[in-house]
């Protein structure tokens, strides 16, 4: 473990990456930002505490503590849209998922490549090393990669998101069979819904490290909030995030550990 980045390795033939639950923002970064509340508002809350199973199942868990405004790890390094045509946001983000500003006029970031060496880079090694080393344990790994974002930005997306949210990049980076497991084990969830390559189709971690015919099968999981949280229906300073819940989130996370049980022989 670093200042900002864990790895709890295992020997399961599972990988849990939690690249957007960070809220840390280095004091340098700070002055620039609008308001240090509308940089951790798009973080993916509470995913530590949501998939707090995994350690026991024997899963190796990669997490970063930065906040995504400062570099988001799970988008193309080169700056390009994963999602052209779309509204999303960027390496660095400079808006909200909402669309507001996330710094002062003229203060956004021109470090980019100093980010993405500090953070970005060493995230991804983190992931290729863990892969490397469960490869030499098993013939096939699964790399899970864990979000989470709020049921309704109708920027990003129309209407009410479903409950699960599986992204495989349209079948390339996760083996049919394993997708389609995880997609019975959410149907049968009573009270939740689901998609497959819906809106969300997996970001870079997906689509960079996923290669089923190597024995990387890489699968992004996107949660609407309101599966495990108490989802305001317009979020406020005063109001969001709101704390965690065990208790509330009990049936989802039931749901979470069955899918990430069914990764392991």
């Amino acid at each position: 473990m670093t200042d900002w980045l864990e790895i709890t390795q295992g020997t399961a033939p599972l990988i849990v990456s939690i690249p957007h639950a960070g809220t840390e923002i280095p004091e340098p970064y700070q002055p620039a930002l609008r308001s240090l509340w509308l940089a951790r508002k798009d973080a993916d809350w509470w995913m530590p505490q949501l998939y707090e199973f995994a350690e026991d199942l024997g899963a190796t868990i990669i997490r970063t503590h930065i906040s995504r405004t400062i570099i988001d790890v799970n988008r193309d390094p080169s700056g390009a849209s994963l999602y052209p045509g779309q509204a999303t946001t960027g390496l660095c983000p400079t808006t909200t998922f909402d669309g507001e500003p996330l710094y002062h006029e003229g203060a956004e970031p021109d470090d980019i490549a100093t980010r993405r060496e500090a953070y970005f880079t060493p995230y991804h090694h983190a992931i290729t090393t863990e892969i490397a080393r469960l490869k030499t344990l098993h013939k096939s790994i699964t790399l899970y990669d864990c979000h989470s974002i709020r049921s309704q930005i109708p920027r990003l997306f129309p209407g009410t998101l479903p409950n699960f949210n599986i992204g495989t990049n349209d079948g390339k980076s996760c083996a049919a069979a394993i997708t389609e497991k995880v997609a019975n084990l959410c149907a049968g969830a009573k009270d939740f819904t689901h998609v497959v390559n819906g809106r969300f189709k997996g970001g870079w971690i997906t689509r960079h490290h996923g290669n089923p015919a190597q024995g990387v099968n890489a699968i992004q999981m996107e949660l609407a909030c309101r599966g495990y949280m108490h989802e305001p229906e317009s979020c406020t300073e005063t109001n969001w995030p709101t704390p965690y819940d065990a208790a509330y989130a009990a049936p989802i996370q039931k749901i979470l550990k069955s899918i990430l049980e069914s990764f392991i022989p």
